[in-house]
């Protein structure tokens, strides 16, 4: 099964493309667009996605985006989980805003957890670009991690990653991946949009609390 999944199923530009990165290619897309919808099933489907990918960056080099689709198998499972049960009393989570608070705890999070994986992919692996790898995986961790809790400003964190990956896919040589993430990129802003059309309607579906009664002359 490895085997065929590392074999070559097209040229691209005298390049090689897998079945595993072409596999990854179709689940990746339907992942995505099933994110925007906030639709279940793509928790399931972005399991398979990133089981495929892990394989296609282990033989690409990109060792720290291998070993990322590990914590996302669990992130996955997770935020499946979370999805279903995260709201209140145990009801379907629904979209939200990012705290003050909770936007500096993923800043901090996210430049330590740059920090340490550039200089660990530097001095412990053959990685040509260490610091790019590191930075991209720390940006997909911090939105994986607000996709779960379904909050909006995920998607910018996406659409970041999505631009560093685009073109550090294509000097890698993965050219049908690096135009997954451009197509990755087009439905990053679709899902911003949808997500914050749902909060707005949310928010002016909520009924205002009525005032104190007004007080006789």
């Amino acid at each position: 099964m490895l085997d065929w999944l590392t074999g070559t199923a097209f040229t691209v530009a005298g390049t090689g493309t897998t079945w595993a990165e072409l596999l990854g290619f179709a689940t990746g897309v339907v992942n995505v667009w099933l994110v925007a919808r906030q639709h279940i099933a793509n928790w399931p489907i972005g399991i398979a996605n990133v089981l495929l990918l892990m394989l296609l960056f282990w033989t690409a080099g990109l060792y720290a985006d291998a070993g990322l689709q590990v914590v996302y198998v669990v992130l996955g499972a997770y935020g499946w989980w979370h999805w279903l049960f995260g709201g209140e009393r145990r009801s379907r989570l629904a979209v939200a805003r990012t705290g003050r608070r909770e936007w500096w705890a993923l800043g901090v999070g996210g430049v330590l957890l740059t920090a340490g994986l550039w200089a660990l992919l530097d001095r412990a692996t053959d990685s040509t670009v260490p610091l790019a790898d590191a930075l991209t995986t720390a940006l997909s961790l911090l939105a994986t991690y607000g996709q779960t809790r379904k909050l909006v400003e995920s998607w910018w964190l996406w659409i970041v990653a999505d631009l560093i990956y685009i073109p550090l896919y294509a000097y890698k040589g993965l050219w049908l991946t690096a135009g997954l993430y451009l197509i990755f990129l087009a439905l990053c802003v679709v899902g911003l949009r949808a997500w914050r059309a749902d909060l707005r309607d949310r928010s002016a579906a909520t009924p205002v609390p009525p005032g104190p009664a007004p007080v006789a002359a």
